[in-house]
């Protein structure tokens, strides 16, 4: 994806509305505007900080609010305690105190990769090295002290006030979010199937719309699960019941946008279904088995295709609810601690890689004796991903959004703040950046960071002290120190033991692939279930594919051409695959309503179209990729021709000798 294509997509999705994120603004408002309120009003201080905090900790839903709440007060704790420890031995001695502090700086970086609570060691790491630039400031080893436990206070009160604020007030309760979305997709089928009962116009429903639908309700369940004990132990009945929900808004986006003259065998099928799918609404939302409420009559030859399949998705979910369904074994734990934590070098280059980009900057902005800039430090750890496409992401937002904030502050600080006299002209002035923040932060993940980034950085230039500010100094102090953080974080990581996502993204179309493969190995009219399961996990690797894809195209390289190609060809592939799907899915309904013969004839394509998808894959896959797009002669059937002409539209992806011979090179360093 071209960087200049990649902005439009960015925009998109931060300004786009959807179920569930005006709730996460509302509650990052409410509880942004308690904390100005008692910071100012008790004089406590970092209300930036604070802030920030709140941002970070209020999540789409309370599970994870409270997962990360808690984890930010064990990290937080920990990295108090232990910078309080050294400045307790190292306070009068300024080397050991640099060599211990980045000593306990490398080993938290090297936690934050191999953990799974990697965030706890992320705040140890951010604290530590945050609170080097407190003991430049004074000689004073009890004013330092105390301004090391007011971070820990202006840490911690904010979270206190999150949680207390998502459970009483305006919760977002995963498993009300989960039904409300069951509740929306399936009255989307219903309006789906309406207008062509009653001879009017249908809205159209995308391919997209029901992947995206998909993969919403997967992630709601995990919630769920995770926070209701009753979820869990039904876990295999809760699945196949959201399964059967996007397998009935997949179905309806095959459907004709209009039917000009349907036969009674038709209006019979639709009626029949969009009185199952209220059936099926009541009973998910009741939690009751579902029982298939209207038959249809017998299938004619002139039915509708993606009809047939959501009825056998509603009666396979009937027979499954209806059956004695025991409850479920509690999946195996995730380990805590990554397999290869011990022996795998690239966890040590990557803490090693932060850590010089760090020493640097500290040492710079001591040098120059330029104390306004100390987040170069905070920069180069934020924007310290694993591999370099992340890491520019993250870079882009947060310059974006230090740089709108900036903007902002100072539009306020020349034409608003001379005005103020009170706290309410303050949250008047506030509120409004702070719900543009919140908004753009309850957004995509390319985009969420540069809203956290906007609030903390208009709160850094107006809300640090408890009066009005008028002094410009501080905003232009904080932008500088964000771009030079950016610049030399950048340069270190491109630099020293490059982890880009090249390769990794073709293993991961390579997955993707080998799914697709997989479900043409059973036909979906006998084998729904084998089919539907397919599919869903084509959809996850699916999206997962282009979140990969756009790190890629944002990594920096010191050679042209050889990214650009890589971006190209996986964007050809992806493509290609979402038309492969569609090509297959219209095929099957073609086959579903002619049958007989049709079945045996699609035998061959089918097979042909699994072994050529898995030896492309196999061929993409390997170092350096060796695949070419399939050939075959072309079958009678148009909808044959078409799957056909989908697959043999892969690109051919390899590399020249010479580059073969670096990317051998590269793969043994």
């Amino acid at each position: 994806m071209p960087i200049a294509d990649y902005f439009p997509d960015v925009l998109r999705d931060a300004l786009a509305q959807f179920p569930g994120r005006l709730n996460v603004m509302l509650r990052c408002l409410l509880t942004s505007a308690i904390v100005i309120v008692v910071s100012l009003t008790l004089e406590v201080p970092s209300l930036a900080l604070s802030l920030l905090v709140v941002f970070y900790v209020t999540q789409s839903n309370v599970v994870i609010t409270r997962l990360v709440g808690i984890m930010f007060i064990v990290g937080s704790t920990l990295a108090i305690g232990l910078s309080i420890l050294l400045l307790k031995f190292t306070f009068d001695f300024p080397l050991l105190r640099i060599v211990a502090a980045s000593v306990l700086f490398f080993c938290s970086v090297y936690l934050i990769r191999v953990l799974r609570i990697g965030v706890v060691f992320f705040i140890v790491a951010i604290v530590v090295i945050y609170v080097q630039s407190f003991v430049d400031q004074t000689d004073q080893a009890d004013v330092l002290i105390r301004a090391v436990l007011w971070v820990w206070v202006a840490v911690n009160y904010p979270i206190a006030l999150t949680l207390l604020a998502n459970t009483l007030l305006l919760p977002a309760e995963p498993r009300v979010q989960l039904e409300a979305e069951i509740h929306r997709q399936l009255m989307s089928v219903v309006a789906r199937l309406t207008p062509l009962i009653e001879g009017g116009i249908a809205a159209p429903l995308s391919f997209a719309d029901a992947q995206q639908g998909a993969l919403t309700l997967q992630r709601l369940l995990r919630f769920t699960t995770m926070r209701d004990a009753r979820y869990r132990e039904q876990q295999t009945l809760r699945l196949a019941g959201i399964a059967t929900v996007s397998r009935l808004l997949h179905g309806a986006s095959r459907l004709p946008l209009v039917l000009p003259a349907p036969s009674a065998a038709q209006l019979s099928a639709l009626e029949a279904l969009r009185a199952n799918c209220l059936a099926l609404n009541a009973a998910l939302l009741a939690d009751v088995p579902y029982r298939y409420v209207v038959a249809t009559a017998h299938i004619e030859t002139d039915a509708l295709a993606p009809t047939l399949d959501m009825q056998r998705a509603l009666h396979a979910y009937a027979d499954f609810s209806s059956a004695d369904a025991k409850a479920d074994t509690p999946p195996a734990a995730e380990p805590m601690l990554a397999p290869d934590a011990w022996t795998n070098p690239t966890y040590a280059r990557f803490a090693l890689k932060t850590l010089l980009a760090v020493l640097p900057c500290y040492i710079f902005y001591n040098a120059v004796d330029w104390q306004g800039i100390h987040t170069i430090m905070l920069t180069c750890v934020i924007v310290a991903l694993p591999s370099l496409g992340a890491s520019t992401q993250r870079a882009l937002l947060r310059v974006a959004g230090a740089l709108g904030g900036s903007a902002l502050a100072l539009f306020m600080v020349v034409f608003v703040v001379p005005h103020l006299d009170d706290i309410v002209g303050l949250l008047l002035m506030t509120m409004p950046v702070l719900a543009l923040g919140a908004w753009i932060g309850a957004g995509s993940e390319r985009i969420s960071y540069a809203g956290i980034q906007l609030v903390f950085t208009f709160s850094l230039a107006l809300l640090e002290q408890f009066g009005p500010t008028t002094n410009l100094t501080e905003i232009r102090d904080r932008l500088v120190g964000i771009l030079l953080g950016v610049g030399v974080a950048t340069f270190v990581q491109m630099s020293f033991w490059r982890e880009g996502e090249g390769d990794a993204l073709r293993r991961k179309l390579a997955s993707l692939l080998r799914a697709v493969a997989a479900s043409f190995d059973t036909p979906p009219p006998s084998a729904d279930d084998a089919a539907a399961s397919a599919q869903w996990r084509a959809w996850t690797m699916l999206a997962d594919c282009e979140a990969t894809l756009s790190r890629v195209a944002l990594e920096p390289n010191w050679q042209e051409g050889e990214p650009a190609q890589l971006t190209m060809r996986a964007q050809t592939v992806l493509a290609q695959i979402r038309e492969i799907m569609l090509a297959a899915n219209a095929l099957d309904d073609a086959l579903a309503v002619r049958g007989g013969n049709a079945l045996h004839t699609a035998d061959a394509l089918r097979t042909w179209a699994g072994a050529a998808l898995a030896r492309y894959a196999d061929d993409l896959a390997a170092n350096p990729p060796v695949a070419v797009a399939p050939r075959r002669a072309a079958m009678e059937s148009g909808r044959a021709l078409d799957l056909e002409r989908q697959i043999e539209g892969l690109p051919d992806w390899f590399v020249e000798p010479s580059d073969a011979a670096c990317a051998t090179q590269a793969a043994r360093a």
